[in-house]
This record gives structure tokens, sequence and C-alpha cells, in this order.
């Protein structure tokens, strides 16, 4: 695997004809496919236009120097049809604003590692403290000519706890109910043993026998109350997830906020009725924050700052 730096300002040299051939200048993305279509070059006469290598056509990628097998492999824009739209597109990726799904940027695309067959297997991002992270190609729902859409590693695995946890804690519930049901029916069934007391006189201590079957059943009762006491707070961990995920929103959007302060707007951005939060090459400041979030264009905002 290498970075686009370790391709790049190589020079290109035909191992069939001993030739050095130019130097590599730009990759050419196939965004939609998540490759390296081809290498743009720059040799003498590089006034006279575009000149381009396929991916296929490398033969290897040293530290040295970029090999091919002639100077057949090198394309002139006239011959290139099949890269034209490429051309056109001119996804460069390294440069690209990372934003989650969520309306949440990141930092920058810094770095793009490539796989010996071209494609594209993982990002490097440079937030705006500095740090470095990577994601996989795995993890990137679309390589745009100014955004790349990210879905973060760790998203989905927190919403998922936090809706398992609940769940699990809860299903004692059903299992002490039914625990304390059995209570209730040897009560009734000591209670019955009881009934054939009419062939004893009436002057048998037969009243202080049946009064014990009232005192049995509320202990069932109780038993159950007590169940129930124990099982119904299992159900109340759900709102520290909640409160835990609206902090990390808070974080994620004074991260945000840091990075656009001080950026220049490339456009003007106006509310729905029309209101200007900011015009074009103006200040992001405060108040243009404000705004923003009141209008629901924060994200209109951050594609627009530079």
């Amino acid at each position: 695997m290498k970075k686009s730096a370790d391709i790049l300002g190589l020079p290109v040299i035909s191992i069939t004809e001993g030739r050095e051939l130019g130097m590599s200048k730009t990759l050419l993305i196939d965004a939609p496919n998540r490759i390296v279509a081809a290498v743009t070059i720059e040799d003498e006469d590089w006034y006279r236009g575009v000149k381009l290598i396929p991916y296929d056509n490398v033969i290897a990628v040293g530290e040295d120097a970029l090999t091919i097998n002639n100077s057949e492999n090198i394309l002139t824009l006239d011959a290139a049809g099949d890269f034209e739209s490429l051309l056109d597109d001119n996804i460069r990726v390294i440069g690209t604003k990372a934003i989650t799904r969520t309306g949440v940027i990141q930092g920058l695309i810094s770095e793009i590692f490539i796989g010996d067959d071209g494609s594209i297997e993982k990002c490097e991002i440079t937030s705006p403290e500095g740090m470095t992270s990577e994601v996989t190609a795995d993890q990137v729902s679309i390589f745009g000519k100014e955004v790349t859409v990210i879905s973060p590693e760790g998203d989905g695995g927190k919403k998922t706890d936090a809706a398992a946890a609940p769940a699990a804690s809860a299903a004692p519930a059903p299992a002490a109910k039914a625990a304390a049901e059995p209570v209730v029916e040897e009560s009734a069934s000591a209670a019955a043993p009881d009934e054939p007391v009419g062939e004893v006189p009436a002057d048998a201590p037969a009243p202080e026998e049946m009064s014990e079957t009232p005192a049995e059943e509320p202990g069932a009762e109780e038993s159950v109350a007590v169940a129930a006491t124990e099982a119904a707070p299992v159900e109340i961990p759900a709102a520290p997830a909640e409160d835990a995920e609206k902090s990390a929103d808070r974080v994620n959007e004074d991260r945000h906020r840091r990075f656009l302060l001080g950026k220049k707007a490339t456009r003007t951005i106006k509310m729905d009725n029309g209101v200007v939060i900011v015009e074009a090459g103006a200040d992001i400041t405060e108040e243009v924050l404000q705004k923003a979030k009141l209008g629901n264009k924060f994200i209109e905002l951050s594609m627009s700052a530079q």
C-alpha cells in the first residue's frame, strides 16, 4: 500500500526502452469505483496538453521511480477518451472537507492510501487542531469534489449498546414474576386441607387454623410486590445514555464552531426568508454562526468556509 505522496513526483521510466519519459504529476480518481484510474505526467512537451498513464499499465511504484513497459503506455488527451469524464470531474480527494452524515466536519483529507491494484484503501484526516486519524474506504459514503462524506467508526456501536442495555436489564422482570406465582399456588394448596374441618366439633380450634390462611396470602402478595419493586428500576438506564449522546453532540458542535470561526465565506448564505447570514468574502464570526444555526444553515455555511 502506497501513499499518494509516494507516487507523485517520481520519474517515469520505460523498462524496455531505457528512457525517462517524464514526471508523475497528479492522480486521476475514479470516485464511483474508488480507484486511481490513471497517473498524469509532465514531460518536456507538457504545453501540448495532458498526458496520462492508465494505472493498469504501471508495473511498479518504487522508492526512486515509477516504471512502465514502454512509451506506448502513455496516452495523449486525444487518445484518452475513456478518461475524459474523469478529467472533467477532476476529483482529487486530498484537500476536501471530511464531514459525517450528521453534518459534523472532522477536518480535511490530508492523504490517501492506495493498494497495488490502484484501489483507495483508506484516507487520513487532519482535524482543525492538527491531530490525524484514518478511515477505511468502507467508511466513506461519497468521494466528492469538495466534500468527502464519512461514517466514523463507533457512531453505530454507541447507539446499539445504549438501546440494548435497557432491554437486557428488563429481561429478569418476567422471571421474577413467574417465580412469585408458585408462592400463591402453595398458599392455595395449603388452605385446601383445612376445608374438611366440618367433621370436627364446633368447639375445636378450627378458627385458629383457618386464620393462618389469610396470614399466608398477604405474605404471597408481599413477595410479588417485593419482586416487582426489585424488577422495576431496571428500565431507568435509558436516560443516562440520552444524556451522554447529547453531551457528545455538544462537544462536536463546539469543535465545529472553533473550526469555522475566523474563516471566510466563499459565497453569500441566506436564510429561507431572504435575510443574509453572511456575504461572500466576509469573515465568519460568532454572530454569523448564531444566524446560521437559527436559520438551519450550519451545514451550508460549513460547505462554503475557506
